[in-house]
């Protein structure tokens, strides 16, 4: 199974506040649907917490130290992301998709559980912000393709689809 990371960071790593989105980029949006479709995603339980309800066609696995925690029906809840990612080996997933937030990021880095991240870089530094995505050695991946999106009336910030596999 290919384990990825979907995420969409500031050029200083910042990723949210407050259990929300720092930009609304909608090509990024239609991104991330397009790459997680029809797929399970791996979340922690308060990034589950902060979407505005379930997003179709995604099986969710949710991460949280809360045994008594109930998932909606057709979904799970794990209490660690080596569980997560055995869950979907089991559920015979291809591809898992890791989306957040900042803690299950660094920890699927630090513990190289990830075999791929579609990193979307947004131009900009976004201060205030209370999540981050980790610093990871750069050495030990390869980036295999990026996509330019210039800054446009609807998105308020040039950004790039960087894809980068493991070294």
């Amino acid at each position: 199974m290919i384990s990825t990371i979907v995420v969409a960071k500031a050029k200083n790593n910042a990723i949210g506040k407050d259990n929300d989105l720092l930009w609304r980029l909608p090509d990024d949006f239609k991104f991330f649907k397009n790459v997680t479709l029809d797929h399970f995603v791996i979340l922690g339980r308060k990034t589950f917490d902060s979407l505005p309800g379930l997003l179709p066609r995604r099986t969710f696995v949710i991460i949280t130290r809360q045994k008594d925690y109930q998932a909606p029906e057709g979904h799970f809840v794990v209490h660690s992301l080596e569980e997560a990612f055995d869950l979907c080996q089991l559920k015979a997933q291809e591809e898992a998709f890791v989306i957040g937030g900042g803690v299950i990021y660094k920890e699927s880095i630090d513990k190289g559980l990830v075999d791929k991240m579609y990193i979307t870089e947004v131009d900009a530094e976004i201060e205030g912000a209370d999540t981050f995505f980790p610093e990871y050695d750069s050495t030990n991946w390869t980036e295999a393709a990026r996509e330019h999106h210039a800054a446009d009336d609807r998105h308020k910030y040039a950004f790039d689809f960087v894809t980068y596999t493991k070294a």
